[in-house]
């Protein structure tokens, strides 16, 4: 596993413990969070870790697959909020081994389109 690989993870499972202290540790004083999804973008590492602890609901976060190289790690993960649960993706650049900027992206489960070929559904 790269050292950006363990990094990828450690950031969620210390986003999930709600470790502030070594979270924010991990974090660029100057990282920027962008969620393309609804077009928001946190700059600095005080308003990210505010945006964290004050996200209405009791989250959990569950790191599954991480992929990464020498400039940043990508981290599939399963998410829960009350009743509700899905998949996502974290994208990390990393400079000197602090993470300069995140992007999440929180896709909605949807129907697909009729198909003439088959396809199994789970």
């Amino acid at each position: 596993m790269s050292d950006n690989s363990a990094l990828g993870r450690r950031y969620l499972e210390l986003l999930e413990a709600r470790d502030w202290d070594a979270w924010t540790a991990l974090l660029a004083t100057d990282v920027v969070y962008d969620m393309p999804q609804t077009r928001e973008l946190i700059k600095g590492r005080a308003s990210f870790l505010e945006f964290n602890q004050t996200y209405p609901g009791e989250w959990h976060l569950t790191p599954k697959v991480v992929i990464a190289d020498d400039e940043r790690a990508v981290v599939r993960f399963d998410w829960r909020m009350g009743d509700e649960s899905g998949e996502s993706q974290t994208f990390l650049e990393i400079d000197a081994g602090r993470i300069t900027r995140v992007t999440d992206f929180w896709p909605e489960a949807y129907n697909p389109p009729e198909r003439t070929v088959s396809v199994e559904r789970y």
